[in-house]
Parts: structure tokens; sequence; C-alpha cells
């Protein structure tokens, strides 16, 4: 009987890309959706019809699987409530379905890597908030991982960057020497699999980015997509002031045009932290076989001409 993975977040950026690795290397699929995909690549997926509020819906999802992989959440919303709501609340409730299944036994978080610092924004807090609720859970073996930003072909979040940078121009929306890590989608899916493969044995907390000594900042980036184009590409710094009234007419327009915004205050907050880099070590001691392959010059002179 091959064996059964519960996903959410599993038609978002990397939980697509996940689905295919996953079904490649022998494991059976159960997806959590709002709207189950009509794309063919997705047949041999089974489709739970849902949401992290639905409790029918996520005990039907892991029923009978051996694992959850939590990817779904929000990452952009108008109020404390809105990320409450999806992040902390919807947490709970898969991790309550997961505990409550005889058949489930490990359960992996995927976080993000502001959670280490809650103050500067909802969504930090929210993913801080919801890693807390692990150890309630102590019947599930458990694991968090907190990416650094995720990149690849079909990433909205960072796509704006790689299209300016086409045309001779790299936004700065934090001071140019902020440091901050990467990671390419593929290396971060080759993470979550070979930590399905690995067994109970690897719990805790890990922080991942692609191992860069140091991180990057705008000026390296810079620097590469020079490299990568061949013409020169010129750093251009969002005056922090601009931005600021910017982020606060946009949540003020949230509110009264009832949409999710992006760019908030909380999110100037976290362009602004000088320190986003990771130490990688501990995950690759536990995942013997696992270590990112993809470095920013590699795939950006593809990400900058999409």
């Amino acid at each position: 009987m091959s064996k059964t993975v519960a996903l959410t977040g599993a038609t978002g950026f990397i939980g697509r890309i996940l689905i295919a690795r996953l079904v490649a290397s022998g494991w059976k699929v159960r997806a959590l959706a709002r709207q189950i995909p009509s794309n063919q690549d997705f047949s041999f997926v089974e489709w739970i019809h849902g949401d992290l509020d639905c409790e029918g819906a996520l005990c039907e999802l892991v029923s009978g699987t051996e694992t959850v992989i939590h990817c779904a959440g929000a990452i952009r919303g108008k109020s404390w409530d809105d990320f409450f709501r999806t992040n902390v609340t919807g947490t709970r409730n898969i991790l309550q379905a997961a505990s409550g299944a005889l058949s489930c036994s490990r359960f992996l978080f995927i976080s993000s890597l502001v959670a280490r610092e809650p103050h500067l924004s909802w969504y930090a807090r929210s993913k801080f908030e919801a890693e807390q609720l692990i150890p309630e859970f102590s019947g599930l073996a458990s694991a968090i991982f907190r990416p650094a930003a995720v990149y690849g072909p079909g990433d909205k979040a960072m796509q704006p960057f790689f299209q300016a940078m086409r045309y001779g121009i790299l936004p700065v929306p934090g001071n140019p020497g902020n440091r901050f890590g990467l990671i390419y989608v593929d290396d971060m899916v080759a993470a979550i699999h070979n930590w399905l493969e690995a067994g109970q044995s690897v719990k805790g907390t890990y922080e991942i980015d692609d191992g860069t000594p140091g991180g990057y900042d705008y000026t390296s980036i810079a620097a590469l997509a020079e490299q990568a184009l061949g013409r020169p590409v010129y750093r251009f710094q969002i005056p922090l002031g601009g931005i600021c009234i910017l982020a606060r007419f946009n949540l003020w327009l949230a509110h009264f045009l009832n949409y999710a915004p992006i760019l908030t205050p909380g999110k100037v907050m976290e362009f602004q932290h000088p320190d986003w880099t990771c130490d990688i070590s501990s995950l690759q001691k536990e995942l013997a076989i696992w270590s990112p392959v993809t470095k920013l010059e590699t795939v950006l002179p593809l990400l900058v001409r999409m």
C-alpha cells in the first residue's frame, strides 16, 4: 500500500511543486483546497474540498494518513484578525485533526523566518504564535521549517524585483546594506521531501536558506544581475518616508475597498530589518542527504527574462 501524506496549501507556489515531487517518489497525496483544480497535472491527487475552518474537511484530509505537511497560510491581510484566523486558528485546527487521527504520527509546519521577530508585523506575530501551538500536541513528532524568501518560476512576491532588473533597476525598500537569505523553490521542496523520508527522528525548528555565507544584500544582487544581463543595473532606494506613507494609505484603502493588502506598515518593518540570514548547519546535520544546490546567480538569467 502506498504511503499517504496530507497537504495544506497544495495550490500555492510551494505546494504545486511539492505535489509533483511527492508523487514522483511514490507518495499518495491527499490535499485540501477551497477550489479543486481542473488542471490534469493534479489528477493524481485526492482532493478534499474545504479550508482550515472546516472540521469535517480536515478530519477527512488526515484520515488514514501518516504525515501532515502544513503549508497553507495567509501572507496578506488588512487586520490582525485576518492573520490570526488563518495562521493561528487554522494551524490549531489542523493540529487537532492530525492528533485525533490514529494513523497520523508526524507533522511538518512550514512557517517563516520572520517568526523570529514577531514584533515586526501581524504576519510575523501570527507565524510565531502558530509555532507556539506545536508543543501542545506532543503526540505528534513535529518539526518547523522557517524558510527565508522562497523564489523561483511562479513566485509572485519577488517577481516585480526580477522584472524591474530586466529594465536596469533594482528597487531597494530598505537599507541597501540589509542582509537576507534566499532559497530556490526546488531546494525548499527537496528539504521537505527529505524530512518526510527521514522518519520521526527529525524534530525541532530549522531555518532554511541557500547556504550563501552571510546571505545577500541589494548591492550583491545588483552585481549578479549585471553579470546576467551584461549591462548596468542601478539600485533605486525607495525613500523610507514615502514607502511608509504608501503602506498606511494602502492599509486604509484595503479597509475601504475590502481587499487584503501585501504592503502594510508591518511589511515595511520587515523590509527594514537588517538581518534575515540563516544558519542551515543544524538542518544539514539532521538531513544528511540534503543540501541546497541552486544559487541565485545560476537561475537569475532565467528569472530576469521571464
